[in-house]
């Protein structure tokens, strides 16, 4: 059970501290397939100051220096004012980051994790602020990239599913989504599959929440949430409209349950994935991890529910054919809430596998870019080498070479799995 804060920033207030003028923070990026690794800059931005204001590329400019979105920019614009420590979002950024879009919304400085971003043409998009001084940077979340999300899918495995062991296809085949392991000289740190591990910690970063107060509206909602997209993000906002003062708790069920239900390589995202993912909406007050398919008498009463809500998808019954909402329908307080949307997660896989040459290309692409600039930076480290190796440099000659090395290896994996 885990609570979440307001539904708003989740951070100092906007106008600041008294006597302090407030700190304008800028992001940017494509936020497409939102994921907690976006949610968690997010977090570590907004702390850094007042006022959060989130730039969103458009289609055009995404297509232009990466490849096709998987979702349109209209639904990553809800996706991301949908994050709760987002403030304010900018739509159709540019994709290169300047100091005059820092200064047309006021902010301070900019905010990006510690992976590289890159033009067309291989540049830095955030050279210009950094050498005004105008950059900070967080931490990139382990675990979790797009492209990995995207292998998932394409592949087909449930290598990702907790206390399941991964499966030697989904290694073998991952060098289609960026990381490059069969016969490769070089993996790219930022591009590629890993693993997520959760920690007490990251759930505290992404709860520390309330408890209802007298007068809330607790409503319960449950399912899988998986890829947590704009669909699940219109029916939590549609249910928070049905209250003066919601406080919805989202129950996630275990990866196994899900998978009975939904079947296939499902869900994409684990149990601890999801949670986080849920735990960043500003619709959601507090999680149930691992909640049971039937809602049950106890669960009602233990968390003195009032109202629980279900979209217009299929409710699949439960192991023994019974209805999983019955004691709720008995009590008279179940509702079916039409978000308005038809997005599910079956047609986001549908978009991914339509394009999947698309997809593949894109990932390739993105990496290429990034060991072309991981390769300049050990040349020039290279360089230093021989500069401090030369008869002028007296005795540096050892501890360079060893940095020399040290340095390559942190870019270079030889022969990995040769």
């Amino acid at each position: 059970m885990l609570r979440n804060g307001a539904a708003g920033g989740g951070g100092p207030a906007a106008g600041g501290a008294a006597g302090h003028r407030p700190v304008r923070v800028w992001c940017d990026g494509c936020y497409d397939m939102v994921h907690y690794g976006h949610s968690n800059q997010l977090r570590q931005a907004r702390a850094m100051g007042d006022y959060l204001i989130v730039g969103v590329h458009t289609d055009e400019e995404i297509a232009k220096h990466k490849g096709p979105p998987v979702f349109t920019q209209e639904e990553r614009y809800k996706m991301v004012q949908a994050i709760k420590w987002v403030d304010e979002i900018a739509p159709g950024a540019p994709y290169v980051t300047t100091l005059e879009t820092l200064d047309k919304y006021n902010c301070d400085f900019c905010v990006h994790g510690d992976d590289i971003t890159l033009t067309i043409d291989g540049k830095d998009t955030y050279e210009e602020v950094k050498t005004a001084g105008r950059y900070r940077e967080c931490k990139r979340t382990q675990g979790v990239s797009t492209t990995d999300l995207v292998g998932r899918m394409l592949l087909m495995t449930k290598a990702h599913h907790s206390n399941i062991d991964e499966d030697l296809d989904y290694r073998k085949h991952t060098d289609n989504f960026g990381k490059v392991i069969l016969k490769r000289k070089c993996v790219c740190p930022w591009t590629g599959v890993s693993q997520f591990l959760q920690t007490s910690q990251k759930i505290i970063q992404f709860a520390s929440g309330k408890e209802p107060q007298p007068g809330d509206t607790i409503i319960y909602v449950a399912g899988a949430f998986d890829l947590f997209h704009i669909g699940h993000v219109d029916f939590l906002e549609k249910v928070h409209q049905l209250a003066e003062r919601p406080y919805i708790i989202a129950g996630l069920h275990f990866d196994q349950e899900v998978n009975r239900y939904k079947g296939k390589n499902y869900p994409i995202m684990n149990i601890h994935e999801r949670t986080l993912s849920v735990l960043a909406c500003r619709y959601v007050s507090e999680v149930v991890i691992g909640a049971p398919y039937a809602v049950t008498a106890d669960l009602l009463d233990h968390f003195r529910v009032t109202l629980v809500c279900h979209g217009m998808t299929e409710v699949v019954s439960d192991k023994d054919g019974s209805d999983p909402y019955e004691e709720p329908k008995r009590r008279g307080i179940f509702q079916l809430v039409d978000s308005g949307s038809n997005l599910t997660t079956d047609l986001i896989v549908q978009r991914i596998i339509k394009n999947r040459l698309e997809f593949e290309a894109r990932n390739q692409k993105k990496e290429a870019k990034e060991l072309a600039v991981l390769e300049t930076s050990r040349e020039l480290m290279l360089g230093s080498w021989n500069a401090a190796a030369s008869p002028s440099s007296g005795g540096a000659k050892s501890s360079s070479r060893e940095d020399s090395e040290q340095g390559h290896r942190c870019w270079c994996a030889q022969d990995v799995l040769a």
